[in-house]
Formats: C-alpha cells, sequence, structure tokens
C-alpha cells in the first residue's frame, strides 16, 4: 500500500506535485485501478494516519475501561449486599459506619441513605414476602401457681395480671396476639410475675410485622436510667466532670429484672436528659419527657405539661414530641413525610423501632420494640396494649433492645441477659458487663415491704406515692 502512494503521489523527478499535476510518462503496471486510485491530498492524509499498530493501546485502554464498568455494575450490588448483610450481623458496624458517614456529609445525606436503603429493604420483602402470615413468637402458658387461688396465703406481693386486648386486626393475628404471656422473676419463682408481654401484628400489608410488648406493675418495679458512656454527648461542665460507666449500678444487680434502650442521640434533636443526679442534656420544647419523681411515680407528657415540676423530677428523658397524650394519637403520625419521629427519617420509613408507655391510671408501665413498622404502627400497638400516654425512643436496626436480666448458673450477682424475642441484636454481657455506648433504662423489684399504692396525679403536679399492704 505505501509503495503505491509514492508511485501515484510524485512526479517524474520524483519530487511531489500539485494536486492538478499529471506525470508525462504513462502510469507503471505498477498502479492500482483507476476507480481505487487517491488523489495527492488523499495520498499525502493517509501517509500522515496513524498506523495500524499505533492504535493498539487505546484499544486495549477501551476495552480496560470497559471490563471495568460491567465489573462495577455487577460488583456494585454485590458488594452493597454484602454490606447491607454485614451490617445485619455485626452489631457495630451499622452505627459505625452511619456515624463515619454523618462526619463526612452530615445527618441529612446519611437520613436520605438510611431512608432510600430501608425503601429498598421493604420493596423487596413485600415481593418476596407479601402473602406470608403473622406467625407466633411464644406459646401461650398456664398461669404460675402465684396465681391461683389456693396459694393467695404464700405470697408477699401483689398480683398483676393485665387485661387481655386480642388482636389489632381480627382478620390478621398469630395465635396468641394480644393475650399476656407473664415473666416469672426467676430469683422469687414463687411470687406473682411483675411482668407481662404480648405480641401485636400491626400492618396488614406485612405479616412479619411485629411489636412485642412488656407490661410491668409500677408498684412493684422501680424504673432507672443510666447514662452511656458516650451518649448523651454534652457540653455542661459538671455532665463532662461526671464519671460515666455505661452499666447496671453493682448496687442494684442482684434485683435488676430487665433493661432496654434509651433515646436519640443528642445530634439528633438534642433532645434533654437528667441521670445519676447530673443533667447532660438542657430540656427542650415540645419534647416527649419521661420523668420519675419521688415515690416511684412516673410520668410521661409533653415537656409543657411537666415543667413546672423540674425541681422534683429525679431524672428525665426526652423524646420526639408526644405519640399518644391523655388517649390522643399526634396529628402528625397522620401527616405526610412527617420525620419528628425517626430524626431525619420519615415517619413512614419502616423500620425497628421502641417506645414507652403508660396508663391511663398511672399504674403501668409498658415498653416496646418492634420489627418493621413506620412510627404510626408502633404508636397504635403501644396504644392498643394499653398505653394512655406514649413516648417514642430510638430507633434502627442495632438500637432497639428489651432483655431480661437473669441469674447465670443460678447466682444472681452474676447474672447474663435474655431478648424476649429472638432476631434482636444483643450480647449476653449487655448492660451488667458490658458498658453500652448509649443511655439505657433498666427495671428492678422492690423488696415486698417497699411496695406501694400509686394514686394518679396531675401532669402538673410533683409525684407522691402512699405505702400499702400487699394486696392479694
Amino acid at each position: 500500500m505505501d509503495g503505491d502512494v509514492q508511485v501515484n503521489s510524485t512526479s517524474a523527478s520524483g519530487q511531489a506535485g500539485p494536486p492538478d499535476a499529471q506525470s508525462p510518462e504513462p502510469a507503471t503496471i505498477d498502479a492500482p485501478a483507476p476507480e481505487t486510485a487517491s488523489t495527492p491530498t488523499e495520498a499525502a492524509k493517509e501517509t500522515t494516519a496513524t498506523p495500524a499498530k499505533a492504535k493498539a493501546p487505546r484499544s486495549r485502554a477501551r476495552t480496560w475501561l470497559r471490563r471495568v464498568g460491567i465489573g462495577a455494575l455487577v460488583g456494585t450490588p454485590i458488594a452493597a449486599l454484602g454490606l447491607w448483610i454485614a451490617i445485619h450481623r455485626v452489631e457495630w458496624l451499622g452505627p459505625w459506619l452511619a456515624d463515619t458517614g454523618r462526619s463526612i456529609v452530615g445527618n441529612d445525606a446519611i437520613a436520605k441513605l438510611e431512608d432510600w436503603a430501608y425503601g429498598v429493604q421493604d420493596e423487596y420483602n413485600q415481593m418476596t414476602r407479601g402473602d406470608e402470615a403473622p406467625e407466633a413468637r411464644w406459646e401461650i402458658p398456664e398461669l404460675p401457681p402465684s396465681l391461683k387461688d389456693e396459694n393467695a396465703s404464700k405470697i408477699r406481693y401483689p398480683r398483676f395480671v393485665p387485661e387481655t386486648v386480642g388482636p389489632m386486626h381480627t382478620s390478621f393475628k398469630a395465635p396468641g396476639d394480644g393475650e399476656w404471656v407473664p415473666m416469672v422473676d426467676p430469683r422469687q419463682a414463687d411470687e406473682p410475675p411483675p411482668m407481662w408481654k404480648t405480641l401485636l401484628h400491626p400492618d396488614k400489608k406485612r405479616g412479619w410485622a411485629l411489636v412485642a410488648v412488656v407490661a410491668m406493675d409500677l408498684r412493684q418495679i422501680r424504673l432507672h436510667l443510666v447514662a452511656g458512656t458516650m451518649e448523651p454527648m454534652t457540653q455542661l461542665k459538671d455532665a463532662k466532670a461526671h464519671k460515666r460507666t455505661g452499666v447496671i449500678p453493682d448496687a442494684d444487680v442482684a434485683t435488676a429484672l430487665a433493661a432496654f434502650n434509651g433515646g436519640f442521640k443528642t445530634t439528633h434533636g438534642n433532645y434533654g436528659m437528667k441521670a445519676e443526679g447530673t443533667l447532660f442534656v438542657e430540656p427542650r420544647g415540645r419534647a416527649c419527657t419521661v420523668a420519675a419523681y419521688d415515690g416511684d411515680v412516673l410520668k410521661i407528657g409533653s415537656w409543657e405539661a411537666l415543667e413546672n415540676t423540674r425541681d422534683d423530677m429525679v431524672w428525665f428523658r426526652q423524646a420526639p414530641m408526644c405519640m399518644y397524650e391523655d388517649g390522643t394519637m399526634h396529628k402528625g403520625l397522620l401527616a405526610e413525610e412527617n420525620t419528628l419521629w425517626g430524626s431525619t427519617l420519615d415517619k413512614d420509613t419502616v423500620i425497628r423501632r421502641s417506645a414507652i408507655g403508660l396508663s391511663q391510671d398511672q399504674k403501668t408501665l409498658y415498653v416496646g420494640i418492634s420489627e418493621a413498622t413506620t412510627a404510626t404502627a408502633i404508636a397504635k400497638a403501644m396504644n392498643h396494649a394499653g398505653a394512655h400516654n406514649v413516648a417514642q425512643l430510638d430507633v434502627n436496626w442495632s438500637y432497639p433492645k428489651f432483655v431480661t436480666v437473669e441469674p447465670k448458673n443460678g447466682d444472681a450477682a452474676n447474672p447474663t441477659v435474655k431478648a424476649i424475642v429472638d432476631g434482636f441484636e444483643y450480647t449476653e454481657d449487655d448492660y451488667v458487663r458490658k458498658a453500652m455506648h448509649r443511655d439505657f433504662f433498666y427495671v428492678t423489684r422492690k423488696s415486698p415491704d417497699t411496695v406501694v399504692a400509686l394514686t394518679p396525679q396531675p401532669a402538673g403536679t410533683p409525684g407522691g406515692a402512699t405505702p400499702e399492704p400487699p394486696a392479694n
């Protein structure tokens, strides 16, 4: 090809001619056929063209980029799936990734990512589990001997049996929905149980969605609040100097019945908290407040309703606006895209949640943890179980948990913990030996001679209680 071009692009003297120059001699026999002959200009372009071999590196680069692109398209979903599975298997991974992300791109960006990820998970579950029926998580046993009439004279504690509430949806339920299961104190198995649990299925579109609710007799139990080793974050001098242990105090370990998670991180709303005699975060207005008073009186209500009793509060923990107050559901739970009950997550995001509630007579404490529920769903479940006032606590995969504290090998001073429902993240050392980064609540059982009768008090009055003999 190169030789043919040279014959047609030069004069007889060997010099390149103008485009219209013609050779005086006939074309050589090596000249190409007329229909393929190149003009001198075309020939010149061809002589400067990149040789075929020079194109190889570009071709290889394009091939490499193509392979990288295909690998990314295939590998990214696989990597994302693997990461999502790891987050749901390794307790610390999800919180660490979220906190790292927030420090780089901020709360809102991470919340949007979480919202999207949970949305994808929920859509997948609805496609693959849409026809799944609700399942029972425990059997309904016979009543313990302590509740039988023939043993009435043998017990020292009052009997406490919550009223059966039944399923939330009569056509969509599991066996035992709304029936209370006794949670016998293993240290005093012959005494009436101070706690009961039930399971509710609040969402007819999601058979796997559930709320486990525990009801506790406030005559017999005492609720405590402990600061985590890292949360709540504080700017207050006294709080910074306060020594945080992140575990149930040694003095209470032997009588501890249960423990459960606290509220949002400080960065998610700056909700107030006072515990262990120390103010960690100043209270804020409009927040739902869980407050304890002398005499083991507990109140749940908006800060505006309780603020004038602040000096009488032994401790308090704030949360987003009350889901239910005085028996009425907050209208925000009916509003579209309301993020009050998920920090920056939408209220309709289907995630794990937790909540705390109080009966109308202020004698029964309710705590709920949920799987795959919206804020509205867990609020309605808590109210269905008997809670008149309800505050949401923490949300997301790793945080909601309720565990019982039980003697290990019969040793009450060396306890272990057990989840009340399978599938929730915990270790057997949580709260008792493992220092918790986040604040939490725990429950102890009073001695029989300190059991008190609780007189309901208006929200704006300090707590008070009058001792009474145990009621059989």
